[in-house]
């Protein structure tokens, strides 16, 4: 075995930095599009100019321990969230990974219950008759998740309504006066009283409820998920007929950031029991589509 000389091995470390660095950027930048936030958002809830965040996405920059912290408070999520995982926790998944790999596909779904159980200590049987709606904003939600309350003979509950009211205000004015982490957990309390007070429901939820976890977590347990999903040209086009451009405004790259948001949030939708992809259909076509993929869990609760 050759022993680096000094330099090779300073050029080695240096790279390495480089690598880690990017990788600390990447995150960062998935991180705000997961929650579909911009940079100016994040800028004002976590004190850091701008243009250094757009340095640190860039592999740029060499950030502090200090900005990783305001970093992290906005995003509420622990600093250790926005590190690259060069670690044993990296190791240990890759090895269950591999375990995975060896089963046959029939038995992943009981292993995936054991894994739920697990980490929630309760069963994830009780979904009634809720089916959830999930994906980004323009997919059409809302609208198909009226048409199937009415069919079904159930509410319809949109999630972020539910917010405002018991907030007392919009959600604009909610997350510019509190914050993302406070809107969160009114989503997670709200949510929870939503599951409670209706064993059949059609719930439509906010784009962004993948950014929490234990929220999203609970959604997959006790309710019927689908993920409704459309191109991201048709999502943009959908989202200005109804005149509300958030998170978008103001952003000259707002297809960009839209196909960020959708690639930061992609595996996480993709965990919802069915997809819907509206893309190139009326709203009639997607909703026949959509009766008979939740057909089998309402009939499924029924019995």
């Amino acid at each position: 075995m050759v022993t680096p000389k000094p330099k090779a091995r300073e050029k080695a470390d240096a790279k390495a930095d480089d690598v880690f660095v990017a990788e600390l950027g990447h995150l960062v930048r998935l991180g705000r599009a997961k929650r579909g936030i911009s940079r100016k958002q994040l800028a004002r809830g976590s004190g850091i100019s701008e243009r250094y965040l757009a340095q640190i996405e860039g592999g740029e920059g060499n950030p502090s321990v200090i900005v990783l912290k305001g970093i992290a408070a906005a995003f509420d999520v622990p600093v250790a969230e926005l590190l690259p995982r060069l670690n044993a926790r990296n190791g240990a998944l890759t090895k269950i990974n591999d375990l995975l790999v060896r089963l046959p596909a029939g038995e992943l779904a009981a292993i995936a219950e054991l894994v739920d159980r697990r980490l929630t200590g309760a069963p994830g049987s009780d979904r009634g008759r809720r089916i959830a709606l999930v994906g980004l904003r323009g997919a059409g939600k809302s609208t198909l998740g009226n048409m199937l309350a009415k069919n079904l003979g159930c509410p319809f509950i949109e999630l972020d309504r539910v917010v405002e009211q018991e907030y007392g205000a919009s959600l604009p004015t909610l997350i510019e006066m509190s914050g993302v982490g406070t809107f969160r957990r009114y989503e997670r309390a709200c949510l929870e009283r939503v599951i409670a007070e209706n064993d059949a429901a059609v719930i439509a939820t906010a784009g962004g409820i993948v950014a929490s976890p234990e929220t999203y977590a609970l959604l997959l347990r006790r309710t019927h998920t689908v993920w409704v999903k459309a191109s991201p040209q048709e999502h943009m086009a959908r989202v200005m007929e109804q005149g509300d451009f958030r998170p978008m405004a103001q952003n000259r790259e707002a297809m960009a950031d839209l196909r960020a948001i959708l690639e930061a949030r992609g595996a996480d939708y993709a965990r919802a029991d069915a997809t819907l992809d509206t893309a190139g259909k009326s709203a009639e076509q997607s909703f026949t589509q959509l009766t008979k993929l939740v057909a089998p869990h309402v009939k499924e609760a029924r019995r």
